[in-house]
């Protein structure tokens, strides 16, 4: 079985020498990637088939063919690391992530027990799978009363009138009836059973008899294609509520999360997502924990207003902010967040942030009457400041403020606390952007009206000027 890892965005080659993978298994990864709704049209968006060597894009996950099998993981920096301790470190941070998002529960003694330098993405989560669902069968497969319509020669629940004197009419022998029964074969066990079968390319033999046992327990759970499963038909209630990590785990690995795709065949399978759609989420959920005790609140993918109208109102060019943070019903900031490396270069004044970025974010402020706009990014070493607010800039004749920040998603320490004083958010009502100006680090502030009001009350009140623009320091008002 050949097996690489490589990182998004690097390159890894074929041919015959021995560092490279065999034509064949470059062709068959390319194929299975290429049949991703994420490879997009030309069917390049996975990887990149160049003369020698195939490419990663902005795609993370696993590629599996017929002997053979290409792990994909994101740039995250872990300094003082290399080589698989560093490939482990990413694969901790990227399940961290993932666990996050999907709001799942990861228990101390299974994060010590995973190896995760030798164990791919793919085996890491079959195992968190199985094991969790494993456990649950053994405490009692859920079980739902389904309705039945059926003709029988005597009455079993309730008469079906209409059918009996209509279709049943010239056949007394047989009645109508409508009973429910009690009955495993459910939408969420069609579900549990789709993901077991799913993953039947497991390599490690512990993997493999989990998912033995699955096969057995399920034996009497209708077999049904993916593309088939009733996702809308799941109900969770009081009797079934511990099955919902288990539940959000089969999304990501079926293909329901992420913009994930889950392609499986007998050539091969598939589990990719997009880095940018998870870290957006991953940031929102840690947003959310950190404003708890607030009275902000945060909506991820809302807003939805549009750019334009036409003649008779109707709205053109729908926008989706990726977070807004909302007191009320007022949108006191909007964070967009990139998941691609700024620029370390020191006469790169824009850091190589998309022009269509700020356009964006231009139009999110307007749109939207909001002052406070942030673009924030994955930080790396590269960077030579550390994690943080690297530019604050006043949009031309507006009193708006887009500023760009980094956040170091390798250090998991304190993380809601890191990510609370990048963002502005203090657990004081007052909020305010922190910038560096010259040699010292003021706040910056454009605040709301609301804002303006409580600050006007502030006592200590010093300001200094840098710039054109008011800075205050320490709790100040406004002028």
């Amino acid at each position: 079985m050949i097996r690489r890892t490589i990182l998004e965005w690097q390159t890894i080659r074929y041919g015959e020498a021995a560092d490279e993978i065999p034509v064949q298994a470059a062709d068959r990864i390319v194929a299975i990637a290429a049949a991703s709704p994420l490879a997009g049209q030309g069917g390049g968006g996975v990887l990149e088939y160049g003369r020698k060597q195939l490419r990663a894009r902005g795609v993370v996950g696993v590629i599996a063919a017929e002997g053979c099998a290409m792990e994909i993981l994101p740039k995250i920096d872990f300094p003082g690391e290399d080589g698989a301790e560093m490939t482990g470190s990413i694969r901790r941070r990227l399940v961290h992530m993932l666990a996050v998002a999907l709001d799942l529960k990861i228990d101390a003694g299974q994060v010590t027990t995973l190896d995760w330098q030798q164990e791919t993405l793919l085996e890491i989560l079959i195992r968190l799978f199985s094991e969790k669902l494993v456990d649950a069968v053994r405490q009692g497969m859920p079980r739902r009363y389904v309705e039945h319509a059926d003709d029988l020669p005597v009455l079993r629940g309730g008469l079906d009138v209409t059918r009996q004197f209509t279709i049943l009419a010239a056949e007394p022998s047989r009645l109508a009836c409508r009973y429910d029964s009690l009955t495993a074969d459910t939408a969420l066990n069609r579900i549990m059973k789709a993901v077991a079968r799913l993953v039947r390319i497991a390599r490690t033999a512990d993997n493999q008899r989990r998912l033995r046992e699955l096969a057995f327990a399920y034996a009497d759970i209708a077999d049904v294609p993916i593309s088939v499963l009733r996702w809308d038909e799941v109900v969770l209630d009081r009797t079934n509520s511990r099955w919902r990590e288990l539940l959000n785990l089969a999304r990501l690995l079926l293909g329901e999360r992420f913009q994930t795709t889950s392609a499986g065949c007998s050539d091969g399978f598939s589990l990719l997502f997009e880095m940018n759609t998870l870290f957006e989420e991953y940031v929102a959920r840690m947003l959310k924990r950190v404003l708890v005790d607030t009275d902000l609140r945060i909506v991820s993918q809302g807003g939805r207003l549009y750019c334009l109208e036409t003649e008779d109102r109707r709205g053109l060019f729908q926008t989706r902010p990726d977070i807004l943070v909302k007191r009320g019903e007022e949108v006191v900031q909007i964070i967009d967040t990139k998941w691609k490396r700024i620029a370390a270069r020191m006469e790169d004044a824009k850091q190589g942030v998309s022009q269509g970025d700020v356009y964006q974010m231009m139009a999110y402020g307007q749109l939207y009457k909001c002052d406070r706009l942030t673009l924030l990014y994955p930080h790396h070493a590269a960077l030579k400041n550390s994690e943080g607010v690297h530019a604050v800039h006043q949009v031309t004749g507006c009193c708006n403020w887009l500023q760009t920040a980094t956040i170091d998603i390798g250090r998991s320490e304190m993380f809601s606390e890191r990510l609370r004083a990048i963002t502005g958010f203090q657990r004081e009502r007052l909020t305010a952007i922190g910038v560096t100006v010259g040699r010292i680090e003021p706040i910056v502030a454009h605040p709301s009206t609301q804002t303006r009001q409580a600050l006007a009350q502030a006592p200590e009140v010093s300001i200094a000027e840098g710039r054109g623009r008011v800075i205050l320091c320490g709790r100040a008002t406004i002028i």
